[in-house]
């Protein structure tokens, strides 16, 4: 019977990271199935789906990833999950473009405002940048979001826009 897990990983950046962490994933005969890995200020981080078989799978992934600390420095994890296909989340697309002057509190009050509107978040990316100009620092987040049809589009936008005003953000919805 197949398997899936949630594999995560990271460790200080240098080449190699995704070869090391790939290889046990293929030794032990599983499948990426889905993954994200990006650099995170001097860390590469690595969040993967993987699936595989074997009664025994769970315990050689979890000395697996024991062996990734030792040997490669880098901390793995790993968690299995149901083999359950995901449910359709039922809703209209959307997506938020969120771009100001850095500061505390951005992504929790935009993600706080949509989770008390029922819009669940699928994807999340964010940066911080400088501005070339005058050297400011700048934050940007794109969202991925499906929103219940019993949600108002107009009325969303307006409590993302009360956000923006709030914290002197530029927010669109699309």
């Amino acid at each position: 019977m197949e398997k899936q897990f949630i594999m995560t990983a990271f460790g200080k950046d240098r080449p190699g990271i995704v070869a090391d962490v790939t290889e046990v994933i293929f030794e032990n005969e599983c499948k990426v199935e889905d993954s994200t890995m990006t650099r995170l200020a001097d860390e590469f981080t690595l969040i993967l789906l993987l699936t595989g078989q074997g009664d025994d799978l769970e315990d050689r992934l979890s000395k697996e990833c024991r062996r990734l600390d030792i040997e490669k420095k880098l901390s793995a994890f790993i968690r299995p999950i149901s083999g359950e296909p995901p449910a359709p989340v039922a809703g209209r697309r959307g997506k938020i473009h969120v771009q100001g002057l850095d500061q505390a509190g951005i992504i929790y009050k935009i993600s706080r405002y949509l989770s008390d509107n029922g819009v669940n978040i699928e994807y999340l990316n964010s940066r911080k940048s400088f501005s070339p100009e005058s050297g400011a620092a700048l934050y940007t987040v794109e969202i991925e979001v499906a929103i219940p049809e019993a949600v108002e589009l107009k009325t969303l936008e307006k409590g993302l826009d009360r956000i923006g005003d709030e914290l002197n953000l530029d927010v669109t919805l699309n």
